[in-house]
């Protein structure tokens, strides 16, 4: 990936994080200035605590950031973007923004995922029942595909709508995560790249 000491990119996993073979782990590897947003509960999230963790992240990069959020995070940072000071959102270059999903996640979707040890009981999702109706006030992609477990292709295309980004395909990528096998995901990694250069 480009190689940019004033850049951090930030990933922001969703609901579970994300493992070893995932395209965000694989980034983490290859840019030097790679943060990822920490969360204490991955499987009981609340968009609060999710949203303050990622404001932590972003305060403590000392320079410009691109953040790359996946499925639940991209919701928490396009919540965070609405709270944020205009100080705050001038430090953002660009975000790119995988596979959100419909909100609210109904508990059929959620007991499909293969999340939850067997016999946990479902999360609820605090603070995650609808979209965020916001025009995004950085330059931003939003990246799904048509056979997602989480969203509809109908659906991401309201949401790339309601966020007034643009939607581009990834085929039939799944929910484009650990299982999906993107490994490093150049195609990601080209659209971060003009993100920056931008």
């Amino acid at each position: 990936m480009l190689d940019d000491d004033d850049v951090f990119l930030i990933t922001v996993p969703g609901w579970g994080n994300s493992g070893a073979s995932h395209w965000q782990s694989y980034w983490e590897v290859l840019y030097p200035l790679a943060r990822r947003v920490e969360q204490d509960d991955w499987l009981y999230p609340t968009r609060d605590a999710w949203v303050q963790r990622l404001a932590a992240t972003v305060a403590d990069c000392d320079g410009k950031v691109v953040i790359a959020a996946h499925s639940l995070g991209c919701h928490a940072t396009v919540e965070w973007l609405g709270q944020a000071s205009l100080l705050e959102q001038k430090k953002v270059k660009g975000v790119l923004l995988v596979a959100p999903p419909a909100l609210p996640i109904t508990p059929q979707r959620a007991a499909a995922s293969g999340e939850l040890p067997p016999g946990a009981p479902l999360p609820d999702f605090t603070g995650f029942a609808a979209p965020r109706e916001l025009r995004l006030p950085v330059p931003a992609r939003l990246v799904a595909s048509h056979d997602d477990l989480f969203c509809d292709w109908t659906e991401a295309e309201a949401l790339a709508a309601c966020w007034q980004v643009p939607l581009l395909s990834a085929g039939n990528s799944g929910h484009m995560g650990s299982n999906s096998r993107l490994g490093d995901w150049k195609a990601g990694q080209r659209l971060i790249q003009q993100l920056i250069l931008d």
